[in-house]
């Protein structure tokens, strides 16, 4: 699942990742990707943290409710992205800095969702 309120983004993303063999759904909008997200359906999120109404680190918070164990991908225009997160440390695994190269994203894609794949 990708969340991204620029949908230039979400779309490019997409079509890399279905260029490259990864199934995913993109939305613009954190509150309908909360509301579509299912317990077992993805494998991995990608979620950006500046979103309006709802950011990256708070929809992560509300999708854990759903299924503690999903993986999770921040993505940040910024350099940091603070301690005011609320996030213990051991939950951000993946901040990956805008903008990305889609090869290097793609790879960071397969190595998380490596281990879910049988």
């Amino acid at each position: 699942m990708i969340v991204d309120d620029d949908a230039d983004i979400t779309f490019i993303m997409k079509k890399v990742f279905q260029l490259n063999g990864i199934v995913a759904d993109s939305f613009n909008d954190a509150e309908e990707a909360l509301r579509s997200f299912k317990l077992g359906i993805y494998g991995l999120l990608i979620l950006d943290i500046g979103m309006p109404k709802m950011n990256g680190f708070e929809l992560h918070s509300e999708i854990r409710k759903i299924d503690p164990e999903v993986k999770v991908c921040f993505l940040s225009a910024y350099e940091t992205y603070g301690e005011q997160t609320g996030l213990p440390k051991t939950d951000v695994r993946c901040v990956l800095k805008k903008p990305i190269r889609m090869t290097e994203l793609v790879n960071h894609v397969r190595l998380e969702i490596a281990p879910l794949v049988r």
